[in-house]
């Protein structure tokens, strides 16, 4: 399938959004009226990835269209500086205009990061980033995390405040920049919500009182799966125990809240579009960098290979995009790349045609019903790399780590993932296959080597893990304008 003519594009990115968190993907209590007016009048992928679940190496990933491991963005620490040309580099190149407002977790706004004008920019903090996400060997405890689930509720935080900013400037830039081109532009709003902090806005974190809200599945300590790796990063993000169910429900009180709000500046977005007149010639695109555990199988936040996790929401809608169309084929989060280029008419190089994404346009219409997709994960938690490939309707997980062992999943009759097959004898063929499946898309071995090596360079630059350790973690990075709030 193929796009009709080129036009504007308006991508819409979020930060921690998990996919299962959707009206329109059939959750019971998530209020999203916007998306799901999206998702009927274009096409929901879903069963959508990304390709790193952690913010930097899913957004270098996202602008380039190349795998973690090919541009080695192993971490929160490793940002994207331009150096890598993307998408918005693409379109730029052919006088199309790429802007950006809001969050992009690169270097610093000085690079050349394909993106004129970037507007209230969100980078890593001092262009180094959270050095403490990257010790692994011993691993440390990140007390801030647990801190802001029992901080979560009602009100307004620096992101709430920074996601309304991120709206006003991009309805403002709709309004007054768009109306002014004749090539087609991309605008790429990127926004924080739902990520920690879990404050919701009072108004939106009232539509979910706790009575409504559901305990997340096998959460006990007697019901989680007890996996090496998992164990690992329940460490790494201090919570081995369990919330008591009152600080639960309240957590995912806020997190659906900022869901809701997230979606309520997207309808904002979207009426700009109608009253400008532009509805008609911009497609919409809608996906986040990651997802977000949510407590399921006692997991929080993200860098683990749950679906919970490393799922992620995408829509696409416009010209030449089927209408109330849904697509199960896997999709990711490289396949953005070629989608942005046809979308808006831009040639491709003849080194973007060998790019591992496929356009969302063609699996609009069908294609590549049997591909696999990969992801990875190279900190927070992971002792040693972590690689996820779903195949045919499978998931594996390779653990790097000694002596873990592997995870399968089917993903058609056990979508919530609580049937690990792997250690299952009848189940010996498939594993082996999902391995040989690793293995075309990457050497494992040679890659977690050469994270591991590239980490303990940049440790030793910022001082040593001793004094890394002893800083604290941050659990966020700062909005604009925020001083940083490490906690030992």
């Amino acid at each position: 399938m193929s796009a009709a003519e080129p036009q504007n594009l308006l991508f819409i990115f979020s930060d921690q959004h998990t996919r299962r968190a959707l009206g329109c993907m059939g959750h019971p209590v998530v209020k999203t009226p916007h998306l799901d007016a999206l998702a009927e009048r274009g096409t929901l992928f879903r069963n959508s990835y990304c390709n790193g679940p952690i913010c930097v190496p899913s957004r270098a990933s996202l602008a380039t269209g190349r795998h973690v491991f090919d541009i080695e963005k192993w971490d929160n620490c490793k940002p994207y500086f331009g150096e890598e040309p993307s998408w918005g580099h693409r379109l730029m190149d052919q006088g199309r205009r790429a802007a950006s407002i809001g969050k992009l977790h690169y270097r610093d706004a000085g690079d050349p990061n394909g993106f004129d004008p970037e507007l209230v920019p969100m980078h890593i903090m001092d262009g180094v980033g959270m050095l403490f996400t990257i010790c692994r060997d011993p691993m440390p405890v990140s007390r801030k995390f647990a801190d802001l689930v029992h901080k979560a509720g009602g009100g307004d935080s620096t992101y709430t405040d920074y996601d309304r900013d991120i709206t006003e400037r991009s309805v403002r830039w709709i309004r007054e920049e768009a109306t002014r081109e004749d090539a087609p532009w991309a605008l790429f709003v990127s926004l924080v919500c739902p990520h920690p902090p879990w404050l919701a806005p009072e108004a939106f974190y009232s539509l979910y009182p706790l009575e409504d809200i559901d305990l997340p599945v096998a959460y006990g300590q007697d019901e989680r799966p007890r996996h090496p790796g998992l164990e690992d990063y329940r460490a790494f993000f201090d919570i081995e125990g369990e919330f008591d169910e009152t600080t639960l429900r309240r957590v995912i009180a806020a997190y659906y809240g900022m869901v809701s709000y997230l979606d309520d500046n997207i309808g904002k977005l979207v009426a700009a579009l109608e009253e400008t007149g532009l509805a008609a010639k911009t497609r919409i695109l809608y996906t986040s960098d990651h997802g977000e555990s949510m407590g399921q199988k006692g997991m929080m936040s993200k860098c683990n290979m749950y679906d919970e996790s490393v799922g992620v929401p995408m829509i696409l809608a416009g010209e030449g995009v089927p209408r109330g169309h849904a697509v199960d084929t896997p999709a990711q989060l490289l396949d953005v790349f070629p989608t942005i280029l046809e979308a808006t008419g831009t040639a491709p190089k003849d080194e973007d045609r060998v790019l591992p994404g496929t356009s969302l346009f063609d699996l609009a219409g069908g294609a590549r019903p049997e591909r696999v997709v990969f992801s990875e994960q190279h900190s927070g938690g992971a002792r040693s790399a972590v690689f996820m490939v779903r195949r045919n309707g499978h998931k594996y997980v390779r653990y790097m780590q000694d002596g873990y062992p592997p995870q399968l999943f089917d993903l058609e009759s056990d979508p919530l993932e609580l049937s690990d097959l792997a250690g299952d004898p009848a189940h010996a063929d498939l594993v082996a296959d999902c391995e040989a499946a690793l293995r075309e898309v990457l050497d494992p071995e040679a890659t977690d080597a050469k994270a591991k090596d590239d980490q303990l360079e940049r440790i030793e630059r910022g001082g040593g893990q001793e004094a890394i350790v002893a800083q604290g973690s941050l659990g966020y990075t700062p909005a604009p304008g925020e001083a940083p709030q490490y906690m030992p």
